[in-house]
């Protein structure tokens, strides 16, 4: 085909080239009137073929034009095939009268000219048999067990209850199809009545099964349970009125859909061309629009407010257009249009029953928070996942509704269709992860009943854990970005390159940073300290409360934070490791019974060991060391006790409430500075001695002149 139409070109190019291509073609080919004219009118024709004329113009035009001529040819494509699609539809309607009276006549040779009564009597009874077989199998086995319940009468085991009712419609649904279906083919039948009874018993399986997940999810009967009992866990946060209107409006709209589909399966089987099953499906379909509608306009909860009443016109008016699509034969949009609509919902559905079957009633604690993450988690992922397969099938895997004639934008179409998988992967873990690192800091919280080296350990976790944590979500990201965009035919090599170059300049540019993240990486490697930790370097002291990659952050006991980049820390002084000494010094006067004193506070360490508070934390109880020093005014006796980190502070002073009762009780006084003044005897004699010395003197002189 190529080959004729590259030929086409070449006469073409050589009927519309320039003077001097007709004059060498003059000179090269025979004169142009031995061309016979019907070649030529033909040639006109062919060329007059839109899609003819723009693989021509596709081929003869540069990179730019041949992109627009690509889309002007998808457009004109697309509108011709609409076009084409609505004509046939228009001319099989006439023809749909005859061909239901050919189908009819088709069953009646078919079936011993027995017509259609046959069938149905032979349905029904196939019905009555499987539901006689499950009565028989509900009998057997005793009804749906109720779980046992408590002196208050609620019941015990809600998630018993559940599981049992869902196995018993499960078990229920598997007898009625095995007996139903296998009755029917342990029969020889005709061929086309075969075909017919099982396309609609496999429909009403089907729709049994759907309408058995509806009523294990939503619970309709809660209302009916009495008060003194507890109503099942719906799985779908509902209430009762919504959970009756949403299962009734589910049993109605799958009925109707999977008795449209049989229907329309058998259509080309009993004669009636592609264009009439088509044209019949519409018309079903408009049945499964009516009664969206109806849900849309009588669900329960709308409000009756202005504002509703015109999002519920323009969701009306979205179904409409669908259903336009559909008609349209534009299946991809249609599909498109359906996920904007369903899909955000069906994600929600999806993750509340998840979350319902993964979380106990009781113990829904963190404990099971990874499963419960991964569960819900995962149901989203395969929901997104079935989804996206589906729209993949509906493109063939090569959207042609999009993408006809254009390689490049299917393979950027099929690269997000695996960066969807990608994510939801890449999400999966990421969650999974969070959720189980969570879980972990959570039993790693503190704990005073551990022994000393599980609280270590703890400590540690409680420390590397939220770094790993932010480590695994930036090489999750880059991950999945960098596979996503080689999906999508992006080469990424170059941006690996660049970025270790990026990488390299950033080095030689912030070398702070660099040394921020390099001492921050070496003070966990040796332990330094840990989450919950009292520390201290240079002027910065506080209890650690977390980290990031280059800094660490520092509660001061008076309340402050700081933000302390590893780079500038220095020698760490950590308080909160092994045990601690607190040493604390009295001043008693130095007339004081120093012996007595040991001896009581020899009581006191008794005392404190003995108190069910306190000695959980001493290691070594108070004792007196001796006497320290000997002051102006008293001498200092100095005592130590040995206790758990972060508790010395709690115990020194008890011990000194204890050591001042023991004090006065036994006549014992705290030394404190005195200062000593003389009588007054000793001023006045000095005084009297002075005066008399010089009257002495003054008479000796005044002789002396005399």
């Amino acid at each position: 085909m190529l080959a004729r139409l590259f030929h086409m070109l070449l006469v073409a190019c050589a009927l519309l080239g320039t003077p001097l291509a007709a004059s060498m073609a003059q000179t090269a080919q025979p004169p142009a009137d031995t061309v016979p004219l019907e070649k030529i009118q033909a040639l006109i024709k062919q060329l007059d073929d839109p899609e003819i004329r723009a693989w021509l113009a596709a081929k003869s035009s540069t990179p730019a034009d041949r992109a627009s001529a690509s889309m002007a040819a998808q457009i004109t494509v697309s509108e011709k095939a609409i076009r084409d699609h609505i004509a046939a539809m228009r001319n099989a309607f006439p023809h749909i009268p005859g061909e239901a009276a050919n189908a009819v006549r088709t069953i009646k040779s078919e079936i011993n000219d027995h017509g259609f009564t046959t069938i149905l009597v032979l349905f029904t009874s196939l019905l009555a048999l499987g539901f006689g077989a499950e009565w028989l199998f509900k009998r057997a086995v005793g009804g749906e067990k109720q779980p046992p319940f408590r002196a208050d009468g609620t019941s015990a085991a809600p998630e018993s209850s559940r599981s049992v009712k869902f196995l018993s419609e499960l078990a229920s649904l598997a007898v009625f199809s095995l007996v139903s279906a296998g009755f029917f083919l342990a029969f020889e039948w005709p061929g086309l009545l075969r075909l017919v009874i099982l396309t609609y018993l496999v429909a009403f399986i089907v729709a049994r099964a759907v309408v058995a997940i509806g009523r294990i999810s939503l619970a309709p009967e809660d209302g009916a349970i009495p008060a003194g009992q507890e109503k099942p866990l719906r799985l779908i946060p509902a209430s009762d009125a919504e959970a009756r209107f949403w299962y009734r409006r589910l049993a109605v709209f799958t009925g109707y859909l999977m008795a449209g589909w049989a229907t329309i399966s058998l259509l080309p089987a009993l004669g009636f061309s592609p264009d009439g099953t088509r044209l019949v499906s519409y018309l079903l379909g408009i049945g499964l629009l009516v009664l969206a509608v109806e849900i849309v306009w009588r669900r329960p909860g709308r409000p009756a407010r202005e504002e509703a009443r015109t999002r519920d016109w323009l969701l009306t008016t979205y179904l409409i257009i669908l259903w336009g699509l559909w008609v349209a034969g534009l299946n991809g949009m249609l599909w498109i249009g359906i996920y904007a609509l369903l899909l955000p919902r069906a994600l929600t559905i999806a993750g509340q029953a998840a979350g319902s079957l993964a979380v106990r009633r009781e113990n829904s604690t963190s404990a099971d928070s990874a499963r419960t993450v991964m569960i819900v988690r995962g149901v989203r992922a395969l929901v997104i996942l079935l989804a996206v397969l589906w729209l993949g099938l509906v493109w063939s895997l090569n959207p042609s509704i999009l993408a006809q004639g254009n390689p490049a934008i299917a393979r950027i179409v099929q690269g997000l269709l695996h960066g969807v998988v990608i994510l939801l992967v890449a999400d999966l873990i990421w969650q999974s992860v969070k959720a189980y690192i969570s879980r972990r800091l959570d039993l790693a919280g503190g704990d005073e009943t551990v022994n000393p080296t599980e609280a270590a350990r703890r400590s540690r976790l409680r420390t590397l854990l939220p770094i790993f944590r932010n480590m695994l979500a930036v090489v999750l990201g880059a991950v999945a970005i960098l596979m996503v965009l080689s999906g999508l035919g992006v080469h990424i090599a170059p941006l690996i390159a660049g970025a270790g170059i990026f990488g390299v300049a950033i080095g030689f540019g912030s070398q702070t940073l660099v040394k921020d993240v390099i001492s921050g990486i070496f003070y966990m490697l040796d332990d330094a300290f840990r989450v919950g930790e009292y520390i201290q370097s240079g002027s910065y002291m506080g209890t650690v409360e977390s980290f990031s990659l280059r800094s660490v952050r520092l509660r001061h006991h008076r309340g402050p934070v700081f933000t302390v980049p590893f780079g500038e820390l220095g020698a760490v002084q950590n308080m909160s490791r092994d045990w601690v000494v607190d040493k604390f010094r009295i001043r008693v006067p130095f007339d004081t019974d120093i012996k007595k004193v040991k001896k009581l506070v020899k009581g006191i360490g008794a005392e404190l060991l003995e108190d069910p508070e306190l000695a959980p934390h001493i290691i070594q109880t108070a004792k007196m060391q001796g006497v320290e020093q000997f002051g102006d005014f008293g001498m200092e006796l100095s005592f130590a006790i040995m206790t758990k980190p972060g508790q010395q502070s709690f115990i020194r002073r008890r011990a000194y409430s204890m050591i001042h009762d023991a004090f006065a009780a036994n006549g014992i006084e705290f030394a404190h500075p005195t200062v000593h003044v003389g009588s007054e005897e000793k001023p006045a004699a000095a005084a009297a001695a002075t005066a008399n010395a010089l009257a002495r003197k003054q008479a000796a002189e005044v002789v002396e002149e005399g």
